[in-house]
């Protein structure tokens, strides 16, 4: 679906977090940096991302330096005997560091201490900050931790990244990203990453997309501070995405980074359909009535979904950039400048996958003539919604153990705790279910035992259900909720909604 107008001409930013740079460091042996909970020891012995091998790399406003923290929040330092530790409580001159790539364009990154001059590196649990010069222990590999599927938007563009099928060209020319032609894939691939599409192409370096990885479709990273802040995309002769003439087509083109090659992410909010009891499409088509009454999807009847934190509640958002908001007779109507505390909605999911929405406690209910009002105290028929997530033609999942992958080359078993992820194409199905196909071309299904296998020409029906921010929960057609453990193992055997049946889409 590409955007409208309104999306790419629309009166101001969207209000969309942009991530923080969540990082895994893989040294010269292949394992991650870690930091450990007991006596914020770390080392360097990890073979696989998780939580203990996160760190966040935290830019600086006003120079070229770069702060290390991990996942308990502490800096990494370094001291002029040589020491390296992880248990700074504040950013301080000892927590400064420089951050610079290595010239063979391997992507390859080393830290230097701005205080002593070392550079931080080793191998298990001999971590210093003592060479003077990099060897290969002090050049690390950098792992984005964040979740791959994200919208790009370009600094000096102030736009977003989409795919424009018509040109089979990724533009940055949307203002709010809109629909699934928004969604961007970032896939790691042995150091480097790939840009991309919807539909499953790679953004290669001379602008055109390719169904094919290959050298000219990986790119290195680097993370720029000072005034200007952001990722820059680096190909194999040495030029940097960058987004060109009047359409801000995303190709290679220069060898320097400024304004223009910087880039930053995202996350993808879900965007979805709803249908009313009078099986129309809610819509704004008419205006600032949020009403029931289209028969085809637009932007116009694709609405985005924000989670607030601070209220445990979501908004609702449209293409022209204003959100639905309770009027005093209850009426629903777009016309809120922005997320606030009346503007947010409990989603209450009904075990059919239908979803009702609840504002100030009162239900949304529609009229006779489609017309949308918090008005209803109960649930009935009137009162249920049939949503349908429409920006997720692909999908990767991840859990606090790793990502949802294949148990092995030969094996249709899946299983949640991989480092590498299966990339998932999402088929809409009857009355809001979903079938999930995997990268083997074969359908989920679900064995006797619970557990999820990709080796059937049939589809099988899943509802999915959101969670709070980035987060839902997948229901099987035997009511069960897809559950994942520490083990890997993966399936259909949760009867409540629990934390291990939440996952990061």
């Amino acid at each position: 679906m590409n955007g409208s107008n309104g999306a790419r001409n629309g009166h101001r930013n969207p209000h969309l977090d942009t991530l923080q740079w969540k990082i895994g460091l893989i040294n010269s042996d292949g394992k991650y940096l870690t930091a450990e909970t007991f006596g914020f020891k770390i080392n360097a012995s990890a073979p696989t991302l998780r939580k203990k091998q996160f760190w966040t790399l935290v830019q600086d406003t006003t120079e070229e330096v770069v702060y290390l923290k991990s996942h308990l929040n502490k800096y990494l330092a370094g001291d002029a005997q040589g020491n390296a530790t992880a248990d700074s409580d504040e950013k301080d001159q000892d927590t400064k560091f420089v951050l610079e790539y290595h010239k063979d364009g391997s992507g390859r990154w080393a830290f230097k201490n701005v205080v002593t001059g070392y550079y931080f590196g080793g191998a298990e649990d001999n971590l210093r900050c003592y060479e003077k010069l990099p060897t290969d222990r002090e050049w690390w590999v950098g792992h984005l931790a964040v979740h791959p599927q994200v919208n790009l938007r370009n600094v000096n563009r102030k736009r977003y990244a989409h795919l424009d099928i018509n040109d089979s060209e990724i533009h940055c020319n949307e203002i709010i990203p809109w629909g699934a032609d928004s969604l961007i894939t970032i896939e790691f691939c042995e150091g480097k990453y790939g840009v991309k599409t919807c539909d499953g192409r790679y953004l290669h370096r001379d602008g055109q997309l390719v169904s094919e990885r290959g050298a000219d479709t990986l790119y290195t990273l680097e993370i720029r501070s000072g005034q200007f802040q952001g990722l820059a995309f680096r190909d194999c002769v040495g030029k940097y995405l960058t987004a060109v003439g009047p359409l801000a087509t995303m190709r290679a083109r220069n060898k320097v980074v400024t304004k223009d090659e910087l880039f930053t992410l995202t996350d993808s909010h879900p965007q979805a359909t709803f249908i009313a009891h009078n099986g129309k499409m809610v819509s704004t088509k008419q205006g600032i009535d949020v009403t029931a009454n289209q028969d085809e999807v637009t932007d116009r009847e694709t609405f985005q979904l924000e989670f607030d934190t601070s209220y445990s509640k979501w908004s609702v958002r449209t293409v022209d950039d204003k959100y639905w908001l309770q009027q005093s007779n209850g009426g629903i109507q777009a016309t809120s400048m922005d997320a606030n505390e009346n503007t947010m909605f409990d989603l209450e999911w009904q075990s059919d996958g239908k979803v009702a929405l609840k504002a100030k406690n009162m239900y949304v209910t529609g009229k006779m003539n489609g017309a949308l009002y918090a008005t209803s105290e109960t649930v009935t028929n009137k009162e249920q919604f049939q949503m349908t997530l429409v920006n997720r033609p692909i999908l990767v999942l991840r859990c606090d153990y790793g990502f949802v992958g294949f148990k092995s080359a030969s094996s249709n078993k899946l299983e949640c705790n991989k480092s590498v992820y299966d990339l998932m194409q999402v088929e809409h199905g009857e009355n809001g279910t979903y079938y999930i196909k995997a990268s083997n071309g074969r359908y989920w299904s679900i064995s006797s035992d619970g557990s999820i296998t990709a080796e059937s020409d049939q589809p099988h029906a899943f509802i999915f259900e959101f969670h709070g921010y980035s987060k839902f929960a997948i229901k099987s057609n035997n009511g069960m909720y897809l559950k994942g453990e520490q083990n890997g193992l993966f399936g259909a055997t949760a009867r409540e909604l629990k934390y291990a049946t939440l996952w990061e889409y």
